[in-house]
């Protein structure tokens, strides 16, 4: 671990804000009322799961005024987050100090991860938050019920759900850069019939991608979702849910004569379509599910001092066919099973490739006595390149009546040899997946009648196999090992009902194991150590204003460690003002103190920067 004095100087500034500040952050412990899916693949009471989740919910991301959901998840404990340029440039999302490819992404149950990305990994950089209800964030391995690229964990995604009878809303703002962002969302149910729909639009001039340059590279995106259901007869019913998204994105490259980093005018496009379709029916006390659901992802890069044809392309597509039944035989036991097929190609104008997956899957949720819920489950998973894989996963919660709840769990990922790795024009057919073993424990403390609630969890992981590039040989290869360990804290208070305030700490020691020059270096771009803090209060005449700090420690933007990226204090503030009972006004500054920084070397990042807008909600 680093010295000492490393160590202080964040938990400093927690504590700093801890007394200073009137307020809250909705990153703290997940409530025991909360129902979370991303631990066992079924819906599940808090309180009975031994795996590290957080929670966010659409209450939150109106009340911090999100407009991209990497920014809100960069305050999320295990969580680091880096961004090529501004809004709509590559975002990648690490979990624990894994890589960003090796976070399983899941938006409305689709599985979005891009088949046609050399990592496969999901682009957060075109994820907006206007259409989503709700976040589940499962920080460790979990590939029993999710299968490959759940190493790091899993982001589940769940955008607008209809409830009973007739509901809207809406909001528009705009800002500096000339950004302009609009959202609107309808929703309703009425006997067995319900569904919902959003649309969205942003544009912005933005900032240069290359910190040194001068042009605005600016990003627009229109998208929306929508969901139908229909209950069929009392346990039976059928499901349909869609998302899309049209995206432009602005670049800079590397032009002649100097081949460096700087203004150009080139750009890139992507449509995003995820879709998914399901039929659930209960018979014999056993609740099943079969589903089909796709993910297709078209990306092109264009230079236009070459022409007007793509100098890239990507087509990515996964097609999934699934079955999963919930039985709770009896009181005590309950158990869960699945089976899958998994078909994926990709394309990039040279080489066309596809290959598919098989899965079988169970579990166990054992509740021995009241208190204690012990849940165990193994998988098979046989893809047709790399052959068979099991996975094994077992976690356990004990709630106290004192408050307090003890969670420990032990969990086994993996990831498959991407279409691009196996069969690319630097591609190797022999591949074996990438694993990961998992152990975390913690502690989760529920005091003055549930209105503060802290945590702390203690996790380490080792990666084998990771497949990384081999010069030597110049095709990728599994030659990669790594290991993290850390400490996540985190605490969430609600003193009175007008005044929130949660805050968290982690520690995350992420290195290379692989012999050789960079063995026990730092990973790249994995700061040790991030501190967030968020408040909020309610005024008596319904002023709403809060505040979020965010602390980002020291890193290094390479292998091996000789290129320092220096750590960054960001802070935000807001307001918001009801105007009646439906019509609200409000606005928020980012980087409040104007901090220069970069999480990528030689990319830009926002200065200070001010958006005011107006939201509405009818039901």
């Amino acid at each position: 671990m680093q010295g000492c004095a490393h160590v202080l100087k964040p938990l400093l500034l927690l504590s700093t804000i801890l007394a200073a500040s009137p307020a809250v952050a909705q990153t703290g412990p997940v409530s025991d009322a909360d129902i979370v899916v991303t631990a066992s693949g079924v819906a599940q009471p808090a309180d009975q799961v031994g795996q590290a989740i957080t929670v966010i919910t659409r209450d939150a991301i109106e009340r911090r005024q999100i407009v991209s959901v990497a920014d809100l998840l960069a305050t999320t404990p295990g969580v680091t987050v880096t961004r090529n340029g501004g809004i709509g440039s590559f975002t990648g999302v690490r979990l624990r100090g894994a890589e960003a490819e090796q976070t399983l992404t899941i938006i409305d149950g689709v599985r979005v991860n891009d088949p046609s990305s050399p990592g496969g990994g999901f682009d957060f950089g075109n994820l907006l938050a206007g259409s989503i209800d709700r976040i589940e964030i499962l920080r460790g391995p979990n590939s029993v019920p999710w299968g490959s690229q759940a190493i790091g964990g899993v982001v589940n995604i769940v955008t607008l759900r209809p409830t009973e009878g007739l509901q809207a809303r809406g909001n528009v703002e705009y800002g500096r850069y000339d950004s302009l962002y609009a959202n609107a969302g309808i929703s309703g149910a009425k006997g067995g019939l319900s569904g919902a729909l959003t649309g969205g639009y942003l544009k912005s001039d933005g900032i240069s991608t290359a910190a040194a340059g001068t042009e605005r590279d600016g990003y627009r995106q229109y998208g929306a979702t929508g969901r139908l259901g229909y209950d069929i007869a009392p346990g039976i019913g059928i499901d349909l849910r869609g998302y899309y998204a049209d995206s432009r994105t602005d670049l800079d490259g590397f032009p002649a004569p100097a081949y460096t980093f700087a203004d150009t005018p080139e750009y890139s496009t992507a449509q995003e379509l995820y879709g998914y379709a399901g039929v659930h029916a209960t018979i014999g006390g056993v609740q099943n599910v079969v589903a089909f659901t796709i993910a297709d992802i078209n990306r092109d890069n264009y230079d236009p001092t070459f022409g007007t044809a793509p100098s890239f392309i990507g087509r990515g597509r996964s097609e999934r066919y699934s079955y999963q039944g919930d039985w709770q035989a009896v009181r005590q036991l309950r158990l869960v099973a699945g089976a899958e097929r998994e078909n994926t190609r990709f394309n990039d104008g040279t080489t066309f490739a596809d290959t598919g997956i098989t899965s079988f899957y169970g579990e166990a949720i054992v509740t021995p006595i009241e208190a204690l819920t012990i849940t165990g489950g193994i998988r098979n998973d046989d893809h047709d390149a790399f052959g068979n894989h099991t996975s094994v996963g077992a976690n356990a919660a004990l709630a106290l009546g004192t408050g307090t709840t003890l969670r420990a769990s032990y969990g086994e990922g993996f990831k498959a040899p991407t279409l691009y790795q196996l069969y690319g024009p630097y591609g190797t057919r022999t591949l074996d997946p990438e694993t990961a073993r998992n152990y975390d424990a913690g502690v989760e403390q529920s005091l003055l009648g549930g209105r503060a609630r802290a945590s702390a969890t203690y996790f380490h992981r080792d990666t084998r196999n990771q497949i990384d590039f081999d010069l030597g040989t110049f095709t990728y290869a599994n030659i990669a090992r790594t290991r993290a360990e850390g400490v996540e804290l985190a605490i969430a208070l609600k003193p009175v009902d007008a005044l929130t305030f949660s805050a968290n700490y982690s520690y995350i020691d992420s290195r290379n194991r692989v012999a050789g020059a960079n063995f026990d270096n730092d990973l790249a771009r994995r700061p040790h150590q991030t501190v967030s803090a968020t408040v909020n209060y309610v005024f008596p005449f319904g002023l709403s204003v809060g505040s979020t700090i965010t602390h980002v420690g020291d890193s290094f933007d390479n292998a091996a460690n000789t290129v320092r990226l220096d750590g960054y204090v960001l802070a935000s503030i807001r307001a918001e003002m009801p105007i009646g009972e439906r019509l609200s006004v409000y606005g928020r500054v980012e980087n409040l103190f104007d901090e220069t920084y970069q999480v990528v070397r030689g990319y830009g990042t926002y200065g200070s920067t001010a958006y005011g807008g107006v939201r509405v909600k009818l039901d």
